[in-house]
């Protein structure tokens, strides 16, 4: 579990893990609306030397950026169907010549690997946030990973379990049921 405590350390962490970042690497961001998927998009697109404006990229839903490494930031919020992902060829912008940054991933039926979730929940305060990472097919990279996010690492007392809220929670849930239909 990671904290930030404003709008600019969220920014400062996800540039700190978009620095671990390479090609291929699809990272999902969930969160419910405004808690800071967009900072965090734009925190790791400073990683990758992207220096123009960042904007949501609600209406266009997949927006590319050229760096040292290119960037493919999707909005999902506005798919009404897992299908039209896929219909609208935005499945081959994963795991290729750059890294996807993928906000709503639970709007598409889609689990590549390597892939790293984020979730961000709102916090104590109001611009506190709560970050958990989960890593899939990434564990030659998640002790750099973790060690470029130490400053941010909240350690939870004893064997305290954090729950999870909102959309972080609804997308856990549909990642479970997937797995079980899949019989892992």
């Amino acid at each position: 579990m990671y904290c930030t405590h404003s709008p600019e350390q969220t920014f400062a962490l996800a540039q700190a893990l978009g620095t671990e970042l390479r090609a291929g690497d699809t990272v999902f961001l969930s969160g419910d609306l405004g808690t800071g998927k967009s900072v965090f998009a734009r925190g790791v697109a400073a990683a990758l030397d992207i220096h123009e404006p960042m904007a949501s990229p609600t209406f266009t839903i997949m927006y590319p950026y050229e760096g040292r490494c290119r960037l493919y930031h999707f909005d999902l919020y506005r798919l009404e169907e897992p299908e039209e992902f896929y219909q609208a060829g935005l499945d081959e912008f994963i795991g290729g010549d750059g890294v996807a940054l993928v906000e709503w991933p639970d709007r598409a039926d889609v689990l590549p690997e390597p892939r790293l979730e984020v979730c961000i929940e709102r916090g104590e305060g109001d611009d506190d946030r709560r970050l958990s990472l989960a890593y899939f097919a990434m564990d030659d990279r998640r002790p750099a990973m973790e060690g470029a996010l130490a400053a941010w690492r909240e350690e939870m007392p004893g064997r305290m379990v954090h729950r999870l809220h909102g959309s972080c929670a609804r997308y856990g849930e549909r990642q479970a049921e997937r797995m079980k239909a899949d019989g892992a």
